[in-house]
C-alpha cells in the first residue's frame, strides 16, 4: 500500500468520490484554482471541472446554506471552512436547518452534507486559528462528528462521510496533516511517508461512524483521546513506563460506547485527554459516561487533561497544548490510588 500524508489521503477520499458519484460536488473557500489553504483539494478542479469543484466568497453562512439547498435535492456536497474557528456564521444554519431536516420534514427530506474544517493548535495560529469546537457539534442532535488521526482513517471515514444521508461534521486536525506529533515542537518533524499508519490502500474503502480504534493495548489505565492528542498520549505512556491502553474515538458524535466501556472496564482506571477547553468539553459527557456504566470497575478518581479555559495564546502556545508533561502527573495522580 502507498503511504500517503493526511492531506494526500483526504483529497484521494474526495477524488474516489467524485468519480464514483456524479452528485458528489465540492466547494468552498479557495478549494477550487488554488486547492485549498492546505493543499487538500489541489488538482480536484483540473479533473473534474468547475461546475463540481468550485470557489466560493468568504461566506460560511453562504457556503453551509448553499450546502444543505443541495442536499435536500439529492445532491451530496463536501464543503470546506477554511478553519474551524470560522465555522460560527454558519452555526446557525448546521443547527437549526442541517441538522433538523430530516425531523421537521417528517424524513421527506434528508441532508447529505460534510462539512469539513481543519481543527486544534499546535501551527502558531493563535487565538483565530487554533479553536477545536468539536463539543458545540456534539451537543447537537441530528449531526454526527468524526475526527480521524492518522491518514488511514481520514480517508475511511471520510468516504463514509460523504456516504452517509445525514450531516456529518468532519474535523482534521491540521497538526497532524502532515505527519504525526507527539507534543514536542522542538524535536524533529516526522512524515507519515515512513510511518505505519501511513498506509493507505487504494480506491475505495469505507470506516463505519460510531467506531472507536485501539491505538494502543494495555492494562494498567485507559486513555480516551482523539485527534492529536493521541500520539501525545502514546508518548506520554512511554515516558512514563505505564503500561496504558490508548483509545482513539474517531466518532465523537455517536460515542462507541461499547469499545470504552470494555476498556476501562478491563483497567479500572481512566484518563480523558482533549485540546479543547476544560469547561463543558466533552471529556465531561465522556466522563460521565464512563461513571454511569464502569462505576464498580473503577479504582481511582478520573482524571481529565484539556486545554486551558482561555483564547489560545500565540506567545504562549505550549503552555496551553496539553503536551506529555501533563498526561504524565494526570497518569501518576490515577495510578497512586
Amino acid at each position: 500500500m502507498p503511504h500517503l500524508t493526511m492531506i494526500e489521503a483526504l483529497r484521494d477520499a474526495m477524488d474516489v468520490m467524485l468519480a464514483r458519484d456524479p452528485q458528489v460536488i465540492v466547494f468552498g473557500e479557495d478549494v477550487g484554482y488554488f486547492g485549498g489553504v492546505f493543499r487538500c483539494t489541489s488538482g480536484l478542479q483540473k479533473k473534474y471541472g468547475e461546475e463540481r469543484v468550485f470557489d466560493t466568497p468568504i461566506n460560511e453562512s453562504a457556503i453551509v446554506g448553499l450546502g444543505i439547498g443541495m442536499a435536500a435535492q439529492g445532491m451530496k456536497p463536501c464543503v470546506e471552512i477554511q478553519f474551524a474557528d470560522y465555522v460560527f456564521p454558519a452555526y446557525d444554519q448546521i443547527t437549526q436547518e442541517a441538522a433538523r431536516i430530516r425531523h421537521r420534514s417528517n424524513e421527506q427530506f434528508s441532508c447529505p452534507l460534510v462539512i469539513r474544517m481543519p481543527t486544534g493548535g499546535g501551527i502558531f495560529g493563535g487565538q483565530t486559528h487554533s479553536q477545536s469546537p468539536e463539543a458545540l457539534f456534539t451537543h447537537v442532535a441530528g449531526l454526527k462528528v468524526v475526527q480521524p488521526a492518522t491518514p488511514y482513517d481520514a480517508k475511511g471515514l471520510l468516504i463514509a462521510s460523504i456516504e452517509c444521508p445525514d450531516p456529518v461534521i468532519f474535523l482534521e486536525p491540521k497538526r497532524l496533516y502532515n505527519g504525526p506529533f507527539n507534543g514536542d515542537h522542538k524535536a524533529p518533524a516526522q512524515s507519515w511517508k515512513t510511518h505505519a499508519l501511513g498506509e493507505v490502500p487504494e480506491g475505495h474503502y469505507a470506516i463505519p461512524i460510531g467506531k472507536a480504534r485501539v491505538h494502543r493495548e494495555g492494562e494498567a489505565v485507559t486513555i480516551l483521546t482523539y485527534g492529536t492528542m493521541v500520539f501525545v498520549a502514546e508518548a506520554a505512556v512511554e515516558k512514563a513506563g505505564i503500561d496504558a491502553e490508548i483509545i482513539d474515538l474517531r466518532s465523537l458524535l455517536p460515542l462507541d460506547l461499547e469499545a470504552i466501556e470494555a476498556s476501562v472496564r478491563k483497567t479500572g482506571r481512566c484518563i480523558v485527554l482533549h485540546e479543547a477547553t476544560k469547561t463543558s468539553g466533552l471529556a465531561g459527557e465522556i466522563i460521565a459516561c464512563v461513571q454511569e456504566a464502569c462505576f464498580y470497575h473503577l479504582e481511582a478518581p478520573i482524571q481529565r487533561v484539556t486545554g486551558w479555559d482561555a483564547p489560545y495564546p500565540h506567545a504562549l502556545e505550549w503552555d496551553y497544548f496539553p503536551g506529555q508533561d501533563r498526561v504524565c502527573r494526570a497518569l501518576e495522580a490515577v495510578m497512586e490510588v
